[in-house]
Order: structure tokens, then sequence, then C-alpha cells
């Protein structure tokens, strides 16, 4: 990819994260917010996580990172990606070869920088269309989760690093199953 098309994607990023900032800074302040997102999940994650808050937290926490795995599977280019990350693994593999040629070792490394960019460039795709719901998802959690006196999830867990680890283990296995890179 050209600097031109490098420098737009990173505006559109930035310009997502900016909204996204800028949605969770208005949370309190600007109820709209907080009750439209409150109209969704309180009735359907809300509904489930009441019902039972281990296993509902579980099966709200598989869906986000069941639609997180669907998004990134089709909107990246799967093909692209695999032949971008293959040339990375074999640019590595030529660096360790030349461990003692410092100057060959950082020619190596000069080119895995474009192929790093691109690899970025074509994972980040899928974001661009979850990074605003997932944001006010996670603002929602801590707002529930504070009103029901942020439990323990096994005794110790709080709900973050319970949904840390359990979006990581559903990610993991829906990533192989849907064969995502």
């Amino acid at each position: 990819m050209d600097k031109e098309g490098m420098n737009r994607f990173f505006m559109i990023m930035f310009g997502l994260m900016s909204i996204s900032l800028v949605l969770l800074f208005l949370w309190n302040s600007v109820p709209i917010v907080k009750n439209s997102v409150g109209a969704v999940l309180n009735p359907t994650a809300g509904a489930l996580i009441n019902w039972n808050m281990t296993l509902g937290s579980l099966i709200v926490f598989f869906v986000i990172a069941l639609i997180t795995t669907i998004v990134q599977k089709y909107a990246t280019d799967q093909e692209t990606l695999r032949e971008l990350r293959k040339e990375q693994k074999e640019l590595q593999k030529d660096m360790n070869n030349y461990k003692d040629n410092p100057k060959k070792m950082m020619e190596i490394q000069k080119s895995i920088w474009p192929t790093t960019m691109k690899i970025m460039q074509v994972s980040m795709k899928g974001s661009l269309f979850t990074i605003i719901p997932f944001l006010l998802f996670f603002r929602w959690f801590m707002d529930f989760f504070a009103v029901l006196g942020n439990p323990k999830f096994f005794g110790f867990f709080n709900w973050f690093w319970f949904y840390l680890l359990s979006i990581l283990v559903f990610s993991s296995i829906l990533r192989k199953a849907l064969k995502v890179v």
C-alpha cells in the first residue's frame, strides 16, 4: 500500500477512536447515550447476566467473541493476510540466519517493516466495524456490574478479568474453528 493509503487508513482509525472517546466521555453527561445503549443491552445481555451471573456472562462474552471473529473473517482479506504472514515468517527466519551479520540483519529488518504495516492495515479493517459498538458495550458492562456490587466470578475474578480471559479463550477457539488468520 502506498503512503497516501496508509495515511488515509490511520486517519479513519483516528476518527473512529475519537468518536468512541467522545461517546464514552458523554456517557454520564448526555443521558441519551447511556439510555440508548441501556435500552438495547439491558433486556438482552442484562437479562442473561441477571438470569445466571456466570453462565449468562459466558454466553454474552461468547457472542461478543463470535461477532468479532465473524466480522474479522469477512471484513478482512484472509488470503492476503495469510500470504503477508507467511512472507513475514520467512523474513524473520532469514533474520535468524544472519544473527552474526548486523548489516544484513538490519537490511532484512527494514524489509519486514512494510510487511508488518500491511498486516496491521489488513487486519484492522474488521475493527472499523466493531470499535464503537464494543466500546459502548464495555462501558455498559462497567455500569451494569457496578450496580450488582462488582461481583466476583469463581470467587476472585472481577468482571473485567473474567471478560478478558473469556474473550481470549473464546476468540482462540473460534478463530481456529472458523479458520481466521
